[in-house]
């Protein structure tokens, strides 16, 4: 393993503006994959989340003489990444169609329990995960743009609040206030889906 590969995420991007061989490819390698998990679960469409990777990393390298030293890398490659999707979705007019979808390489990520479990709501025992799974992702594709990228930032790719904050452009104390205001819309949209369902049954 080389220096290269050592090195911080900052160092490579400052390597990579000094021409050193490599620095972006180790950058890409260590991004890409978490990169495409936020898009498709923001998004909710994995053609459309490849792209989106794409043109973010490609964004990074455009970029990259811009890149205040001062501020961590991880937070500024989001900042662009959450405008990238914001775009997609504003251009199509549409919500996603399958967002945060679990398994697979995400293994290590919250799972709809977990999401439940922080909204203090309590999951249905009847519902089997699937469903349960099922059933998540739909109240998260309802919700309000904005919200739903809260809760991927914080739940999903479990970015610290500082970082959230940094992305966003809000304060720390902001970034609690409307993760909580999305938890609680989400805990209210769920508590109703999983009435309606057992009235229905």
């Amino acid at each position: 393993m080389s220096a290269v590969d050592h090195a911080s995420d900052e160092q490579l991007l400052a390597d990579h503006l000094a021409g050193t061989p490599g620095a972006y490819d180790v950058l890409v390698a260590r991004h890409a994959e978490d990169l495409f998990s936020f898009f498709h679960r923001f998004v909710g469409n994995a053609s459309a989340a490849e792209d989106l990777v794409q043109e973010t990393l490609l964004q990074v390298h455009l970029a990259a003489g811009s890149f205040d030293p001062a501020r961590a890398f991880k937070p500024w490659l989001y900042t662009i990444a959450a405008n990238k999707g914001r775009d997609y979705l504003r251009a199509r007019g549409r919500r996603p169609v399958q967002s945060l979808d679990v398994g697979g390489s995400d293994a290590e990520s919250p799972s709809p329990g977990s999401l439940l479990a922080a909204s203090t709501v309590p999951a249905d025992e009847e519902l089997d995960a699937e469903r349960r799974a099922e059933s998540v992702r739909a109240v998260i594709a309802s919700m309000p743009e904005s919200q739903r990228l809260m809760l991927v930032l914080g739940y999903y790719q479990k970015l610290p609040y500082a970082e959230i904050a940094d992305i966003l452009g809000i304060p720390v104390g902001t970034v609690k206030s409307r993760l909580h205001a999305a938890v609680t819309q989400f805990a209210k949209q769920w508590l109703a889906r999983t009435q309606s369902a057992a009235q229905e049954s």
